[in-house]
């Protein structure tokens, strides 16, 4: 992956980031990261000078009040979103430097996403979700088919994959979607508020599935205030207000 996307910096300040990056396994790496956004005659600041170093294997759980920004710098960091200002390296690539096409290849193949709301596909299958990043990344309709079923197995799904959205609860399309962001392997997953709004013992599934994660050596950033992922994390990174206010 380094290959196809890598280009040798130019820029000394990138020859230094790229040397510490290497030296330390720094995965994401965030330089005087900006992120205004205009509603009205208001600019709402939602991320405010952010710089942010998470290593190889970091579980990092980013906590804060509602509209802190954490949204935000999840979507900055997984290349959904771009920064009016700053730097974002992402497995030693300048993704700030990326047109969108070379972006978007990067992030399917670099970042699985879990969102609050699941985003699942409406018309699609269990099956057919899981299945919609793999065949963006071009493998064999067979491959997919027998991946999606592993996975929606690991997600005990296994006898739920030809049902729609709509007929699966809240906590069926959060283990879709879980199962959605490990179709194409990817070395990071970032989630937002995964256990929103779901029951204790379904929270604690997912806590589970997060666990086994952390065992397969992703790197893992999510954005929670749920204490059963909280005891997961090796970093907790306070966030208010568009800024990082302390370090647990």
């Amino acid at each position: 992956m380094e290959k196809e996307f890598f280009e040798e910096p130019t820029e000394l300040e990138d020859i230094d980031i790229i040397n510490e990056i290497r030296d330390e396994n720094i995965v994401i790496f965030t330089k005087n990261l900006f992120k205004n956004y205009e509603i009205g005659d208001f600019i709402v600041k939602a991320v405010c000078d952010v710089n942010l170093k998470i290593k190889e294997r970091d579980f990092i759980v980013l906590k804060g009040s509602s509209g802190a920004g954490k949204t935000t710098l999840l979507n900055l960091i997984g290349g959904l979103d771009s920064p009016n200002e700053g730097t974002i390296f992402s497995n030693g690539v300048k993704i700030t430097d990326l047109q969108e096409e070379s972006l978007s290849t990067f992030r399917l193949i670099n970042s699985g996403f879990v969102f609050q709301n699941y985003n699942l596909i409406s018309t699609l299958t269990a099956e057919e979700n899981v299945m919609f990043p793999m065949n963006l990344a071009g493998m064999t309709l067979k491959e997919q088919r027998e991946k999606a079923v592993s996975l929606l197995k690991k997600v005990n799904l296994g006898d739920r994959r030809e049902h729609l959205p709509f007929q699966l609860s809240a906590g069926e399309q959060q283990r879709v979607a879980i199962a959605r962001a490990l179709a194409n392997d990817p070395p990071i997953i970032l989630a937002d508020e995964p256990t929103a709004n779901l029951d204790k013992n379904t929270s604690m599934f997912i806590r589970d599935l997060f666990n086994d994660m952390k065992k397969d050596s992703k790197t893992i950033i999510i954005a929670t205030h749920d204490d059963f992922l909280i005891e997961l994390a090796n970093r907790v990174i306070n966030f208010e207000n568009g800024k990082i206010t302390s370090e647990e």
